[in-house]
Parts: structure tokens; C-alpha cells; sequence
């Protein structure tokens, strides 16, 4: 497994990440255990920083939260100077609560509901990313009625087939999100916008898809991005000041993944964007936004099980069950996705066995890794998967109703719970009982009694 940012191996062969031995960190909060790097977390925001806010004239980086969202992070990126970008009331309040500057909020998605809206307006995010032509409509009338008129882009298509999996290709004409360049519907939408009262239409935003990592590709796309801005302003006589480029930026998870440094997709994308619009006669944009997620916590986070059953099929193939799986990590199941494992109390050891991990679902879809080399591996051993930052806590579930894993932030060999570990209580605190139900059906007809943490009653 390659090493990411604090990891090291400390003299008794354990993984240790942040100066903090993962098999102590398993000891001490339990496992499946999720642990951030909190200096690489930081590393990998100045990084965009740097390349962008401090690289480009205009620059900004809007951090996806999506990719994982809690209050420690929101908190930690608004200390690195870098905006939020939302798709969601909940990733919303969430960046409020953590102390994110509104102005420099972006509210995303494709299907915002009028209280999302609302609350949004309430709240002065900085930019709503309009995705279709009932948002149009709908933001026109709510912010109308509140006396606001609020900053907006539209979400356009701009054609590019992203080489990545066709669930996160997001920029090609065949999308729920945005509306197309090719088909004259983004013209549309931009004549309807400038039309309304109730909005100030300042540019337009994009998203090619995820987990990218050719630069041509976020160049290509800023050259299409450019020429439709010009046309836009040519044709309708107003200039739209403002491009946001999404993000979509690849990370390594297993090898032969080549990411490309922050930097260097700073320059092309800017350098595109130049020759494009001298091209068209058209000055820069003053605000040049992009939305990094996986590409900031992706590497960052590592994920801790315990190894419970070991079983052996003869002449068929070896699994290694663990304590978690496809509810704290879904994506093998959603998009086939491959990690790089290692055995975190037996990093010395050499491989013996080509095995397949198990989550412990009752699936079986529910699979985290094919027939990996790894060390001999026995009951109890701690199993690590790399670069799980990204989308594994944002997308758990209680399916078979297990519980939560917590996230723990390490750095300087301290760990901080930053997510606490669900509890049963926690599972069944919003599940009601009838009156009627509580009552045994048996002969005696005697009320039900409830176990610790009594399930609220209707």
C-alpha cells in the first residue's frame, strides 16, 4: 500500500498515521474506525490555494463538502481560507454552524427545494448555481418575495466525456445536471436569467465529472467554457464576470492512478481561458472558482477494520471477512471502485496469500477488495484501506442496521473524535411505536417492555 502524507512504520511493525499507532487508535475508539490526517488535510488545501487563490488573479476554491462534510472539516477548511460549496440545507447548516463566511458559500445541486431556497437566501450564501429552468423560476419568485436579489450561474454542459466511471461523468450532454451549450438550451436559460428582477446573473459553472486526471481535459473544457462566455456577451450584450470549473480532480487510490498537482492544473486552466478569450476579443473573468473534494480529504483518510472470520473455498479462492464494509463503504458496490489495503499491525511482514476482503453485510455485492496479496492473516489483525477520505463517511448507511463508524482527526500523535461512533440508541431514535403495537398478542395481551433506550412511543 503506498503511503500517504504523516504515515510511517514505528518499531513494531504498525501503521502509524498522525504520530498515532492505528492499532491503539483500534484499542481505544474501536474499529471500523475512520482516521483523517490533519496535517495532509491542511497540506492538500494550501496546495489549491496556493495554485489558485494565490496563482490566478481572481482565484477561488470552494471546497465540495459533499465529499465529506462534518464540523471539524468545514472548520478546518474556513481556516485555510478556502469558500464552501453545498448541494444540500443540511451541508448548509453544516457550514454555518462550523463558521463558514456565507458570501463565500456556493449553493449547488439539481434539484434545490423552495425551503432549501428559502434558507438559503436567508442566509446570504454568496452564489446559488442555478441547474435548470424551474430554478429560474423559483428563485425569481422566492427572492422577489423577500426583497432579495441574489448572485447567480448557471450550471451548463459543456460536451466533455470525462474518461472515468459513466456514474460520475457529469459534463456530457446526456446529464441531470445543467443544461446543454450544444442544444441552445444554456442560450436559453441565460436570456431568461438576464430577464429576471429578482436575480443578478454574474457567470456560469460546470462539471466534467470525477476522479479525472488528464489537464487537456479541464482545459478543453475551459476553452469551450470561455467561448460560450463570449458568445454569450456578443450576443446578448452584457458580460458575465465570473467562471466557476467545478472540480473532478483525480487522486491515487491503487497503482498506475497518475494524479496532476494542483499547480499544474491551475496553469492550464488558465493559460486555456487566456488564449481562448484574447482570441475572442473578451476580457478574464474577475472571479475564476473551482470545487475540489476527493482531490483535498481524499488521500487523507484511511479506514480501520478488524478481521473476524477467515474462510477458504479449495482451489476457489480465500475471503477475509472485516467488521464493516458496504456501509461505511459503498462505492466498490456502486462504481466498482479499487483500493490498496495493508495489514496495519504487520507492515514488516512480507506477503504469503492472495485474498478477498468481505464486508460483513448481508450482500454479496458486499465485497471491499479481490484477491489482494497480504501478509498470512489471522482473527483479530487490523486491516487498513487507503485513500477512503472521500465519499465513504459522506455516504454510509445502517443497512442491516449497523451502526456508524466514528471519524477521528490525528495529528502530533493526538486523536480527536470529530464524529462520534452511532450507537443502538442513536439507530432507533427517530422509529415510533403505536399505542396498539406495544401490546403482546399472546393470551395475557401484556404491554410490551422496552430495553434501555426506550423507542419513542406515538
Amino acid at each position: 500500500m503506498k503511503r500517504h502524507g504523516t504515515m510511517t512504520v514505528n518499531e513494531d511493525g504498525h501503521l502509524v498515521i498522525g504520530g498515532c499507532d492505528t492499532v491503539d487508535l483500534v484499542k481505544e475508539f474501536g474499529s471500523p474506525l475512520y482516521v483523517m490526517d490533519e496535517d495532509l488535510l491542511r497540506q492538500n488545501c494550501r496546495a489549491f490555494h496556493k495554485a489558485f487563490i494565490e496563482g490566478i488573479p481572481g482565484g477561488e476554491v470552494a471546497y465540495a463538502s459533499k465529499a465529506f462534510c462534518c464540523l471539524a472539516m468545514l472548520r478546518l477548511a474556513a481556516q485555510e481560507d478556502l469558500g464552501i460549496d453545498v448541494v444540500s440545507s443540511g451541508e448548509l447548516y453544516t457550514a454555518l454552524a462550523a463558521g463558514a463566511d456565507p458570501s463565500r458559500i456556493d449553493f449547488n445541486g439539481n434539484n434545490k427545494t423552495p425551503d432549501e431556497i428559502r434558507y438559503a437566501l436567508e442566509n446570504r450564501v454568496g452564489r446559488i448555481i442555478v441547474d435548470n429552468f424551474t430554478e429560474i423560476q423559483l428563485i425569481d419568485e422566492i427572492a422577489g418575495s423577500m426583497g432579495l436579489r441574489p448572485m447567480v450561474l448557471l450550471r451548463v454542459q459543456p460536451g466533455i466525456e470525462a474518461h472515468t466511471h459513466e456514474y460520475i461523468q457529469t459534463g456530457k450532454i446526456d446529464s441531470k445536471f445543467g443544461l446543454s451549450i450544444s442544444t441552445g438550451q444554456a442560450m436559453e436559460a441565460l436570456h431568461l436569467m438576464h430577464a429576471k428582477e429578482h436575480m443578478e446573473l454574474v457567470g456560469i459553472q460546470c462539471h466534467i465529472g470525477s476522479q479525472v486526471f488528464e489537464v487537456e481535459s479541464f482545459a478543453q473544457t475551459a476553452r469551450i467554457m470561455a467561448s460560450f462566455m463570449a458568445y454569450a456577451s456578443d450576443n446578448l450584450g452584457f458580460h458575465l464576470p465570473e467562471i466557476n470549473l467545478g472540480g473532478g480532480f483525480g487522486v491515487y487510490y491503487r497503482e498506475g492512478d497518475t494524479p496532476v498537482t494542483p499547480a499544474d492544473f491551475a496553469k492550464a486552466i488558465y493559460e486555456a481561458l487566456q488564449e481562448e478569450l484574447s482570441r475572442h476579443n473578451h476580457p478574464m473573468p474577475r472571479r475564476i472558482s473551482i470545487e475540489p473534494g476527493r482531490a483535498i480529504v481524499g488521500n487523507a483518510g484511511t479506514t480501520l477494520y478488524t478481521v473476524g472470520s477467515i474462510k477458504t473455498i479449495p482451489r476457489v479462492r480465500t475471503y477475509v471477512a472485516i467488521d464493516g464494509g458496504m456501509g461505511d463503504n459503498p462505492r466498490p458496490a456502486l462504481y466498482q471502485a479499487k483500493y490498496e489495503m495493508c495489514l496495519a499491525n504487520k507492515m514488516t511482514a512480507a506477503n504469503q496469500i492472495v485474498a478477498s476482503v468481505a464486508g460483513k453485510c448481508c450482500e454479496s455485492g458486499d465485497m471491499l477488495l479481490w484477491d489482494a496479496s497480504m501478509p498470512w492473516v489471522e482473527t483479530g489483525d487490523i486491516l487498513a484501506i487507503s485513500t477512503t477520505g472521500a465519499y465513504n463517511y459522506s455516504m454510509a448507511s445502517n443497512y442491516n442496521r449497523i451502526a456508524k463508524p466514528a471519524v477521528v482527526m490525528v495529528s502530533g500523535g493526538k486523536a480527536h473524535i470529530i464524529v462520534k461512533r452511532e450507537t443502538f440508541e442513536d439507530i432507533v431514535r427517530n422509529d415510533l411505536i403505536p399505542e396498539h403495537l406495544l401490546w403482546d398478542h399472546g393470551h395475557q395481551w401484556q404491554k410490551l417492555t422496552l430495553p434501555k433506550g426506550q423507542v419513542p412511543v406515538d
